[in-house]
């Protein structure tokens, strides 16, 4: 490779390793739950980790209606964190989050935000999504109450999508 590529390849790598890919959030082209990884391919991961995720969230979440005061606040977030990389109706860094909720359950959305390190390195899903957008999702430092008016946000974001 010639001097005058090196230097353009390694600053779009750089720009590429600092938005993050999908988390819990998994790529338009995977419409499979979680919990459908093969027993292979579980690396370890108790049944409740291959189907929610690994993380903070060790239980199931019991989403109810949306509530839309915490999801306006999610929206801000995710405005603020998320959107550099994601958008909700298209693939763009990282996957299209707007039907995300469809394909994951609150708890994966949840333990994909809080701890996108554990995800890649163990879930077979998380895993996927890294060879497909090749660039990992950066750990924003969401509290849990800020991660679960994220969730609000795609959740409300999914039904307007109905």
């Amino acid at each position: 490779m010639t001097r005058s590529l090196v230097s353009p390849l390694l600053t779009a790598l750089v720009l590429l390793a600092g938005c993050g890919g999908e988390g819990s959030k998994a790529a338009s082209s995977d419409s499979a739950p979680a919990a459908a990884a093969p027993a292979g391919d579980a690396g370890g991961l108790t049944p409740f980790e291959v189907a929610h995720g690994i993380g903070p969230i060790k239980g199931e979440i019991a989403a109810g209606p949306v509530n839309h005061s915490m999801a306006e606040r999610g929206e801000k977030i995710f405005e603020e964190k998320c959107s550099a990389c994601h958008k909700l109706e298209e693939r763009y860094v990282g996957p299209a989050l707007g039907d995300v909720t469809k394909r994951r359950t609150p708890a994966y959305v949840m333990n994909m935000i809080l701890n996108p390190e554990g995800m890649y390195t163990r879930h077979p899903e998380a895993k996927k999504l890294l060879a497909e957008f090749l660039t990992q999702m950066p750990n924003q430092g969401l509290t849990q109450d800020e991660a679960r008016a994220v969730l609000e946000h795609l959740r409300a974001e999914g039904e307007d999508a109905n």
